[in-house]
Parts: structure tokens; sequence; C-alpha cells
């Protein structure tokens, strides 16, 4: 169930050469000109667990599988683009698509890359992506707002409550405000259910910097930082083309030997999909045998037949039983058998809420 995360941004920022730098199934075309992503480029990447490792260390299976996610490069948003200029509706329409948004903010400085906006200015920059995905939500919002005002006349109790969660949204948007900030409980996302709003989408922001500023950042990424605090969003400092290079390395030794020249103890690019994967509110289980190791994507609060018909849909139409056992315990007693002597392997029903790391076997019956 690889769910989608969209990188976003304005031209020449960067987007593309984190494409290229975190997707291991394509590869995406980086030039210094407007537009050069056309069509979204989509590719899988692979979830880095030291876990999953670990586990294949002790069972040493047939092959190891880690799970994924989805990563989507869109082409740069330019001002204008909810009233379509620079083909903005269409890509605003591939942003619709995604399930959590990567924003990618330039906070370098290099006189040899185009950029149209000025000074270099982060926080604007940040803001014109905004304000577009404001204006093309409004415009959903207004519309149904509309239907939903002439429908008051009825007394229908729900057709009033979803009137006010519209013009709770339609404030919220004119203020300039994303929806995301309202913090929408599961009733009131309903009524807006059907839009796919942009801004209500969860936003991670990359601060794209220059060599020099790639360990501490630098005086726009602090800009950045601050802005994104502001909306209790998260923010990771890196350096795209190094990532690039990184991610270019086959060779283990080569990479390790890259990353001591520039001091990193893993590429940044690891924290970014991980976050991305915490942002898209997932968690991950493993099975473990001979076999393979694998591990599965499921979210947040799933329960144990929900997170067996990521296997097969049979898996959670026949589930009799989960054995569980925790991640800890089965790197501390080395064995699934060394577990159940131990009584750390646990027999859990159709209610068992699935736990980050949990090593799980499904019993069923179709």
């Amino acid at each position: 169930m690889a769910l989608k995360a969209g990188i976003v941004g304005l031209p020449n920022v960067g987007k593309s050469t984190l494409f290229n730098a975190v997707s291991t199934s394509a590869k995406a075309q980086a030039s210094n000109y407007r537009f050069c992503t056309i069509e979204p480029n989509i590719g899988l990447v692979d979830v880095p667990d030291l876990r999953l490792n670990k586990l294949a260390e002790l069972v040493n299976p047939n092959r190891i599988v880690p799970t994924q996610i989805e990563i989507v490069d869109i082409a740069g948003l330019v001002k204008g683009a909810s009233k379509g200029e620079g083909l903005g509706n269409k890509f605003l329409a591939n942003i619709r698509e995604v399930d959590a948004i990567v924003h990618v903010i330039r906070c370098f400085e290099d006189d040899n890359i185009l950029r149209e906006e000025g000074e270099i200015n982060p926080v604007s920059d940040k803001e014109i992506i905004d304000t577009e995905l404001q204006l093309k939500d409004l415009d959903a919002i207004e519309r149904k707002f509309q239907k939903a005002e002439k429908l008051l006349r009825t007394a229908d109790p729900k057709q009033k409550a979803e009137f006010e969660i519209l013009k709770k949204c339609k404030t919220q948007l004119e203020k300039g405000k994303n929806i995301r900030e309202l913090n929408l409980d599961k009733n009131e996302r309903m009524a807006i259910a059907d839009l796919f709003l942009l801004t209500d989408k969860p936003v991670l922001y990359v601060a794209n910097v220059d060599e020099a500023s790639m360990h501490g950042g630098n005086r726009y990424s602090a800009a950045l930082r601050k802005a994104a605090e502001a909306e209790h969003a998260q923010i990771i400092i890196m350096n795209n083309s190094i990532e690039q290079q990184i991610a270019e390395l086959e060779n283990a030794e080569d990479k390790e030997m890259f990353m001591e020249e520039y001091h990193m103890k893993e590429p940044a690019l690891n924290k970014l999909i991980r976050s991305t994967y915490v942002l898209l509110e997932l968690l991950t289980y493993f099975t473990a045998g001979v076999q393979e190791v694998r591990a599965w994507t499921i979210h947040t609060g799933w329960k144990a037949p929900q997170a067996a018909s990521v296997i097969h849909t049979d898996f959670e139409k026949g589930f009799i039983k989960a054995e569980v056992i925790a991640y800890d315990d089965f790197i501390k007693y080395k064995s699934e058998a060394a577990c159940r002597e131990a009584g750390k392997l646990r027999i859990e029903g159709k209610d068992y809420v699935v736990k980050d790391g949990d090593v799980m076997h499904f019993r069923f019956n179709v």
C-alpha cells in the first residue's frame, strides 16, 4: 500500500534533483529552465529501516524486502498557477492526487541557476506556493459553500453542520491560512473529504542549502525553520546535489568514503524518507521467516485483520488470530522459538491494534 508523497516547489529549487536522489525506480530530468518537468515523474522509494537488517541477520532469509512509499516529482509551480499560469491547473491536479507534500525551497545563492522571483527569500517562496494552493482550495470551497447555503432552507441539521464547517474553511482560506492548521476532527473532515483540499495535506519542508551549510544550515534555512515551526511543520536541511551523488554510487564502500569526506553518518535522504513516512501516519510491522524477512506498511491505528490484508485480502476475510513478538524481544532472544519459550510470543485477536515494529504471523481460514 505505497502511499504518495508529492515533491513541490517553485521552478529551479532542486525538486527533480531530490527526486533522483530518493527514487530507486525512476530518474527525472533536471535542467536549468522552467517547466523542465511537465508530466509528473513517479518512483518507488525504499524506506530505510535498520530493524529490517537486524532481523535478517538473525533469521538469514532468502531475501529481504523493505517497505516503500511512492514519490511524485511535480513540475514547478509559479505565481498565478491557481488561475492556470505556467500550466498551473495541470500541476495542481497532480498535487491533489498525493497524500502528503514535500515542499522544496531554495536556501542557497548561485548566479548560474535561474531565478525569476528576485533575491533569495525562502519565506516568500513558501508563501507563493501556499497562496496558489489556498486560492485553488478557496475556489472549490466556495462552489460547495454556495450549494450548501441554498440547502439551509431544508432545516436538515446535517446540512446546517456541513454549512458551518464549509464556512469555517472558507474564512480560514480568506485569511491566507491553510486548512491543515484548523486541526479538523474526523466528522468535520467528512464535509470536505470529496474536495481533496490541497492545503489540508500534511507538509514537510526541505531547505535545499549550499555545501557549506549542509550540517548547520544558514540564515535562509533559519528563516524557513521559523516559518515552518509557526505551523507546527517539520523542516529538513540538506544539499540535494550531494544527496543525488551519494544515491548514484552503487558500491557501499564508495558511499561510505563519500559520506566520510562530507562528515555524514548517513544520507540526509534517509531522514527525509523516514520523516515522510511518519508524515503519512504510517507504521511498519514485520514478517520474518526463512523465505523472506519483510517490512509491511500500514496506517497508524490499524487492527490485526486490517494489517493482515496488506499481505492478502484473504488474510483479513478469514482472520483467526495473530502471533505477535515485539521487535525488541525478537532481537533480545534472537529467534521466534526462543521468544516462544520465554513467553514473549503473544496470541492476539481481531481487536489488537498493531504497534510499530511488531513481528507478526497470521493464522487464517478461508
